[in-house]
């Protein structure tokens, strides 16, 4: 496949991820400051499956849409000033979970094992971007900022990291299978 045609299509399906992203945002249970929400969870899938790069455009793509009014955010929300809010963090630190979990998966092969060890990676970035972005935006004090934005989403983010992984791996193997995604390794130059 030509470069151009192949980045083509890879533009699409950052596309079609980004879509996929805000679509499982508005997946949430409610908590007082941090919802829990499927966000997470697609931004796994589209970095296991789509890599480092596109995974990360995937990602860059739904934050710009949000961020500029279109309602994508959890609880059909949308603006700046979602990411500028209590919740902004952990937006801007799915930017570069993508990008890490993609890269590990391209350095060590893409297994359930290693995505499970990238994601679980990923998750622990958006943690730490939130938390800190929570405990300034709401100025609570650390200790506040963990109880509300790390410890509740501890067990809930390994099982999203764990779905991500299975899920992503799955896909992956078979889009790479069907010729419809192909491996980093495989690009033409």
């Amino acid at each position: 496949m030509f470069k151009s045609q192949y980045q083509l299509k890879m533009w699409i399906l950052s596309a079609l991820f980004a879509a996929i992203i805000g679509i499982l945002a508005q997946v949430t249970v409610p908590l007082p400051l941090v919802p829990i929400t499927g966000q997470t969870l697609a931004v796994g899938l589209a970095a296991t499956i789509l890599g480092s790069r596109y995974g990360t455009f995937a990602v860059i793509i739904y934050a710009l849409i949000g961020g500029i009014g279109i309602p994508v955010f959890s609880e059909m929300s949308g603006g700046l000033g979602v990411i500028v809010g209590p919740t902004g963090g952990y937006i801007v630190g799915f930017i570069p979970a993508a990008f890490l979990i993609g890269v590990i998966l391209e350095k060590m092969g893409f297994t359930v094992m290693k995505a499970m060890i990238a994601n679980t990676i990923g998750m622990l970035v958006t943690l730490i971007f939130g938390t800190v972005w929570l405990k300034f935006a709401v100025d609570m004090t650390w200790t506040a900022a963990f109880a509300s934005g790390v410890l509740p989403f501890i067990i809930v983010g390994l099982i999203k990291a764990f779905l991500a992984s299975w899920i992503g791996i799955t896909v992956y193997k078979r889009l790479v299978t069907a010729n419809l995604l192909t491996s980093p390794h495989q690009v033409s130059s």
